[in-house]
């Protein structure tokens, strides 16, 4: 079978990520070699961002969130691919990474790849969701405001967050109010079944 051709050069954590997905697609990739990124792997990704494209591709957990964060304030413009936390889990190791992804979870997080947009970059032409919003379907507050958290960061292709920063995730990826709406009803479905 021939492999998928990634343009973008994709930013992962470590070595291990690059071979996993370079045994599904014909990719580059550029290591970050962990959550504190040099000034040399920042420089890289703006070069490649200008030339090819970027996609930031790092692990569903607090390391792989801080990553993304000091991109984004970086090198604004990327696009971010994220990872279901559940099918990154190697449960005999107990461990989390993009390494332990199966490939179609892996195809399905980088076709769903979206830009991150700056505060600065929000039109005023985006339809903004309120934290009233947010309030409203119980993603703030409540017993279940977590998991549907989770459930909508999936099916946004948006990634977890928590409470504080799902605002900012939402306005980041210009999720319009009709699309928030048809995915919170989606999740709320899902969850009473």
């Amino acid at each position: 079978m021939d492999q998928d051709i990634i343009k973008e050069m994709i930013v992962v954590e470590g070595k291990n990520d690059t071979n996993t997905l370079r045994r599904s697609f014909s990719c580059d990739t550029i290591e970050t070699n962990g959550s504190a990124i040099s000034d040399r792997t920042l420089e890289k990704i703006r070069l490649a961002l200008k030339r090819r494209g970027v996609i930031v591709f790092t692990d569903p957990d607090y390391p792989g969130e801080k990553i993304r964060k000091t991109i984004d304030q970086y090198v604004p413009g990327c696009k971010h691919a994220f990872l279901r936390k559940e099918a990154a889990i190697d449960y005999r190791k107990n461990k989390i990474g993009i390494e332990h992804a199966k490939e179609e979870e892996l195809r399905a997080s980088l076709k769903a790849a979206q830009t991150s947009f700056s505060e600065d970059d929000v039109t005023s032409q985006w339809d903004e969701i309120t934290r009233e919003d947010l309030l409203k379907a119980g993603l703030i507050a409540g017993a279940l405001a977590k998991r549907k958290r989770e459930r909508l960061g999936d099916e946004l292709n948006i990634g977890y967050t928590n409470g504080k920063q799902l605002f900012k995730r939402l306005k980041q990826f210009r999720v319009t109010k009709e699309e928030f709406q048809r995915a919170t009803a989606k999740v709320e479905k899902e969850l009473e079944e």
